[in-house]
């Protein structure tokens, strides 16, 4: 039998070619992590419950990226109201991922949130977000510089200190990283389950874990997967996602076998 890969299950983002055409999309940099340092089968999702159901794509994937998205997530899933601040929604990929979300962290399927979907945990597990962390009293401005190509955009910019004995200092061997920021909102009240593991030096949440799953369910509010292969914090974080895929894909596999032998 041929030696396949876990299929990791990319959660894409509605985009439109010339402001014209519109497509489903998935940034390359979150294929090349998947596929080059996870060693995972990339596969790119349509978010939209109108293609997709979660419980097909739980059944065909092994583990889910949950990737940043320019669209945020709209605040009636946290119970406030939308304001300009909140910026512009995604309520079809909403309808996916939370779902998706809490489905998996019942039986423990594997999921790496990224941004929004650092975001979509926290949200999942019925924590809320402010619109705009930089108007808050004492914190940074998060968000990507305006000008610059992706190098600038994506550069290294603060510090995140982990929790000493959690998970991310488990996989990264440190309690201090340093890390790229390009996002807008971020965690106001942490959602039940939620252990926030990494804090900015504002205080900002940056690395979460939900506890009391049997699988990989931590996200970061950073981007890993700029120069995944390299970086010294985004490769074992991609290469711990990519052995709890495996991981599942094994169980998965044997349960199959164990049912046909039943």
């Amino acid at each position: 039998m041929a030696h396949t890969r876990p299929v990791v299950g990319i959660i894409g983002n509605p985009h439109e070619l010339d402001d014209r055409y519109p497509v489903h999309a998935g940034g390359t940099m979150n294929t090349e992590a998947v596929a080059e340092v996870a060693g995972c089968l990339p596969l790119l999702i349509p978010a939209d419950p109108r293609f997709v159901s979660v419980a097909e794509l739980m059944d065909v994937c092994d583990g889910f990226l949950l990737t940043g998205g320019q669209p945020n997530i709209h605040p009636e899933e946290y119970g406030q109201p939308e304001t300009p601040a909140h910026g512009l929604f995604d309520r079809a990929r909403d309808a996916i991922t939370l779902t998706l979300v809490r489905a998996c962290v019942v039986v423990g399927q594997p999921f790496f949130g990224i941004c929004r979907g650092f975001q979509e945990v926290n949200v999942a597990m019925g924590g809320t977000l402010y619109p705009e962390i930089r108007d808050l009293p004492g914190r940074m401005n998060h968000r990507m510089p305006a000008n610059g190509d992706l190098a600038e955009k994506f550069a290294l910019r603060h510090t995140v200190r982990l929790t000493e004995g959690g998970i991310f200092h488990q996989i990264l061997g440190t309690t201090e990283v340093l890390t790229n920021s390009l996002h807008g909102q971020g965690i106001c009240q942490p959602g039940a389950r939620i252990a926030i593991e990494g804090q900015a030096e504002d205080g900002t949440p940056e690395a979460i874990v939900v506890k009391g799953t049997p699988g990989f369910a931590l996200a970061v509010q950073w981007h890993p997967e700029w120069n995944a292969a390299a970086d010294r914090v985004s490769r074992p974080l991609f290469e711990a996602f990519g052995d709890a895929a495996r991981d599942w894909a094994a169980r998965k596999t044997g349960a199959h076998f164990m049912g046909r032998a039943g």
